[in-house]
């Protein structure tokens, strides 16, 4: 009888560790609201994407390589008007583009109308894993914090498809991105640096603002390359709301 009450008390309390230990596994990866936080951020922000295809604003980039000194040893400077054809295709009118001393690869103009413009693209929403952080004041903003990355590592051999790895805020009203950092994958041959974004409140939508980074790239051949990047989207020109 005795035995029988000790092995039923070292089976409940095996039980309540196993479960606790779940629990905190749980509590560890995830928030009980994350998958609600999920589910608002996805519709928003696709909802927002496609309203940005009616906006028109200014893009001025900057990509600069930078010596032992810091000083400038090559500089990409473009100056241009973004905005969208009834498709919704992105249409680019450049406004000023000095000789450039620099000579960034074709991925690198991609991703500045692709990863450094929305981070996380709409219709690739879907292929991210999302990891609930936990929660961070941003300025005056509460936010929910995720790491994100590809559920499948994307290989540069056999897709020209660009994904954003790294960590995102999403506001807790309104439910889009307000602040990323991280960078695009896949590396490939190349090296892209570590970038961070910021959106600003129109009225309407979390639009881009800014997007910056300074950092360290090791290339193919071994070679260690300062990378800085600046990034500035103004002078929108948002659709008007429809009157009665």
């Amino acid at each position: 009888m005795r035995r029988t009450r000790i092995l039923n008390f070292l089976a409940a309390a095996l039980c309540a560790v196993a479960l606790h230990s779940v629990a905190r596994a749980q509590g560890a990866a995830s928030s009980p609201d994350s998958a609600q936080v999920l589910s608002k951020f996805i519709a928003n922000e696709t909802a927002f994407q496609r309203a940005f295809t009616s906006y028109a604003f200014r893009r001025d980039a900057v990509i600069q390589s930078v010596g032992m000194g810091g000083q400038v040893t090559g500089e990409y400077h473009r100056v241009s008007r973004i905005s969208f054809d009834p498709q919704g295709a992105q249409q680019e009118k450049v406004l000023q583009m000095p000789i450039p001393t620099l000579a960034p690869s074709q991925t690198d103009i991609d991703d500045l109308n692709t990863i450094q413009l929305y981070v996380l693209e709409a219709a690739k929403l879907g292929q991210y894993d999302f990891k609930y952080v936990g929660t961070e004041k941003v300025d005056e903003l509460n936010t929910y914090v995720f790491d994100v990355a590809p559920r499948v590592a994307p290989n540069p051999k056999k897709t020209k498809d660009r994904f954003f790895e790294g960590r995102v805020w999403i506001d807790d009203q309104d439910f889009q991105l307000v602040k990323a950092r991280g960078k695009a994958v896949p590396a490939g041959k190349e090296a892209f640096p570590v970038f961070d974004y910021y959106r600003e409140h129109d009225g309407r939508y979390w639009v881009p603002s800014y997007v910056f980074a300074d950092d360290q790239l090791v290339l193919g051949n071994g070679d260690v390359l300062r990378v800085r990047m600046r990034v500035k989207y103004t002078d929108y020109e948002a659709p008007k709301p429809k009157t009665e």
